[in-house]
């Protein structure tokens, strides 16, 4: 009796099994010999077992846990057993009389004899439904911290690359963009001039807001207040904003969208617009939600106000570059010249590049095409003054190299460091006559009437500005011929310069376009800017002039044919050659063509071979008084041809004796700074 006082506990104090069953907490004993499972009432009642139902072994457990539970806790006990562990642990499933699942947690540990065999485990059952709950809880709520980390970090990635406006409201709306910022819909509006102007619509249903596309910024619209109030709004049912905003009530039952965060973007402490966005399924918005979406209002609005000072110094740039460019072209008779200009998208880092075409004396026209070093407002500045002065140079009548070297030494007084490149060509459209030079510029490309392009070599001198540093204001002269229907490009590097590739693969790009692009000057820059400028990209600014010299074909009665050949170019005189032949043939005289194409070729060998430059080889057909095939070729010499009367030894010396024995007439006839020799064929038949 004594003992039996001595072991009951004291008044007033917990016994160690009954403080376990306070905390939901059992223990068992399992005699691994004797295949006994014991529980004391505290684990009997984790199992919500009564004593006659539980038979006091392993099995009898079954009928509260689920055969795959039951599976995998005994695996647990076997690697335990088996590998020489001492203890275990396993959550498990309870299934309680009512039909609850109860999550549920057992530690064991493994007795062993001397010689390590197992003989019996000791351990605690415990109801893990609430340590499990929290748990879930904790990883729902970093899983929607990760997610949430993910939305910004996706979003303000994706900003970070927006320089404009139009930039801005693509990456809002693009592919994966709603996805990006977890929501269903979007509008975004931009405060501007007292209103509220949406620039951006993103998910289904959501179009007919264009309808209000500008309204005033007086609170009538959920959106408007926001801006005004800025205060964001967070509504989980959007019926219940019909009382409130009676504009905004038509629209209710055709928006496809249940919620939506209404947030005010402030930028430098003031509200620049306002974001929308809208969701199908949301009926709450928890704390940490209305912070992302805060968030989320922050990078977009400081996006924005970078965007729009960007568009702003880009409108002031391009505002600049316009001011120091020509506000017109003059007409001109005898051809047609287009120009184009495209700048760099830099911000207010304007380029120095330039055009102009210029009016001359006697009926001629100047045209530049230059570049500045620098890309700021300075070469800008630079660029203006320096096109102004070679115009009025220009203007003045002096020749082209006397234009550059005065445009130098002008550049090189304005005391600055910046030196400019150009490429200026004085051009006489009625002989289709050029006199071009070049400052470190790059030079024309000329397309010929058969459609071949060429670039003419043309000696060049310094930079303008560096040439009169070191006195070497020497621009020499290049004498080119452009005959009717043939076209001249003049542009600046940005055309042919492809980041990551010589200039060379540029000018090749460039001359295939101009040969497969439209004949009209103003549709060849087009088909040129966006073949070249496009593929290269904005890295650079481009100026670009594109002059023709007018066809002429002659009459019905009369028709006429006109051919540049270059010196040295074999392949330009198998051209010509076929040229004349084809134009003889569509003329009804296909007899002609051989005593034609020799005679030519006799013509044109002794231009190329005695003169400095190429030669213009015309034919066409005089009418009256008798019929017959002129043809002429024209050369920079002004040295006459003579005929003489070779040895029978002799190698050369026979072209005019070919020519007066094939043709009826033939001639030589001063033109300009030159002269023309031409020979005449009696043309058989009717031409008309």
């Amino acid at each position: 009796m004594a003992a039996a006082e001595h072991d009951a506990p004291e008044p007033g104090v917990i016994s160690a099994s009954d403080r376990l069953a306070l905390n939901g907490m059992g223990s068992f004993e399992w005699d691994l010999g004797a295949g006994t499972l014991t529980l004391d009432p505290a684990g009997m009642g984790v199992f919500d077992l009564e004593p006659e139902e539980f038979d006091n072994t392993p099995e009898g457990l079954g009928v509260r846990i689920p055969a795959d539970d039951s599976a995998r806790l005994a695996d647990a006990v076997l690697a335990a057993l088996d590998g020489g562990g001492e203890t275990y642990g396993s959550y498990f499933t309870v299934q309680r009389r009512d039909g609850r699942d109860q999550w549920t947690h057992t530690q064991g540990r493994v007795l062993r004899d001397p010689d390590g065999r197992p003989r019996r485990i000791v351990g605690i059952v415990r109801d893990a439904t609430a340590e499990l709950a929290h748990a879930t809880l904790l990883r729902r709520l970093e899983s929607a911290r990760a997610k949430q980390a993910t939305i910004v970090q996706r979003t303000t990635e994706a900003l970070s690359r927006a320089v404009t406006v139009d930039d801005v409201t693509a990456t809002l709306t693009g592919a994966g963009a709603l996805e990006r910022l977890g929501a269903d819909g979007l509008a975004l509006g931009l405060v501007e001039n007292g209103a509220m102007k949406i620039i951006a619509l993103s998910g289904e249903s959501l179009e007919i807001l264009s309808e209000r596309k500008f309204t005033r910024l007086d609170g009538s619209l959920p959106l408007s207040q926001t801006v005004l109030t800025r205060k964001a709004r967070f509504v989980t049912d959007l019926d219940e904003l019909a009382d409130e905003f009676p504009l905004f009530a038509p629209y209710l039952g055709r928006i496809r969208f249940k919620a939506a965060a209404y947030l005010p973007l402030i930028a430098q402490a003031k509200a620049i617009g306002g974001l929308v966005l809208f969701y199908r399924r949301r009926t709450d918005f928890s704390p940490e939600e209305r912070n992302l979406s805060l968030g989320l209002a922050g990078i977009v609005a400081q996006s924005l106000q970078r965007a729009l000072l960007f568009d702003q110094e880009r409108e002031f740039a391009t505002g600049l570059q316009a001011a120091m460019l020509p506000r017109r072209i003059p007409e001109i008779s005898g051809g047609e010249i287009a120009v184009r200009y495209h700048s760099a998208w830099s911000g207010r880092e304007v380029g120095g590049d330039w055009y102009d075409v210029i009016a001359l004396p006697r009926d001629r026209v100047g045209i530049v095409v230059g570049d500045v070093q620098g890309h700021d407002t300075h070469a800008a500045a630079i660029m203006g003054q320096l096109r102004i002065a070679l115009r009025a140079y220009a203007g003045e009548g002096h020749p082209p190299s006397t234009v550059l070297a005065r445009a130098s030494r002008f550049l090189a007084e304005l005391d600055t460091e910046r030196f400019a490149t150009c490429t200026y060509a004085q051009v006489d459209l009625e002989t289709g006559g050029v006199r071009a030079v070049r400052a470190g510029h790059l030079g024309p490309l000329i397309r010929h009437t058969d459609g071949r392009t060429g670039w003419p070599n043309l000696r060049g001198g310094l930079p303008l500005g560096l040439a009169s540093v070191f006195e070497q204001e020497d621009f020499p002269e290049t004498r080119l011929d452009l005959v009717p229907g043939e076209t001249l490009v003049l542009c600046t590097d940005g055309l042919v310069e492809e980041p990551g590739a010589t200039i060379t693969t540029g000018m090749d790009a460039l001359a295939h376009a101009v040969r497969t692009g439209p004949q009209e000057s103003g549709a060849l820059a087009d088909h040129l800017l966006d073949r070249l400028w496009e593929r290269w990209g904005s890295g650079d600014d481009v100026a670009l002039l594109v002059l023709r010299r007018a066809p002429d074909p002659g009459t019905h009665r009369a028709p006429r044919i006109h051919q540049y050949v270059h010196q040295a170019d074999p392949e330009g005189l198998s051209e010509a050659r076929y040229a004349l032949r084809q134009a003889l043939r569509d003329w009804g005289v296909p007899a002609l063509a051989d005593d034609v194409e020799l005679a030519a070729g006799e013509l044109l060998v002794n231009a190329l071979l005695h003169t400095d430059g190429g030669a213009v080889l015309t034919m066409e057909v005089l009418p009256e008084p008798v019929r017959r095939i002129r043809l002429w070729v024209k050369d920079r010499s002004s040295v006459w041809p003579r005929r003489r009367t070779p040895g029978e030894a002799a190698t050369t010396g026979r072209g005019l004796l070919l020519v007066d024995a094939l043709a009826t007439h033939w001639g030589v006839e001063s033109r300009g700074d030159g002269k023309a020799v031409w020979c005449e064929f009696d043309a058989p038949g009717d031409l008309g």
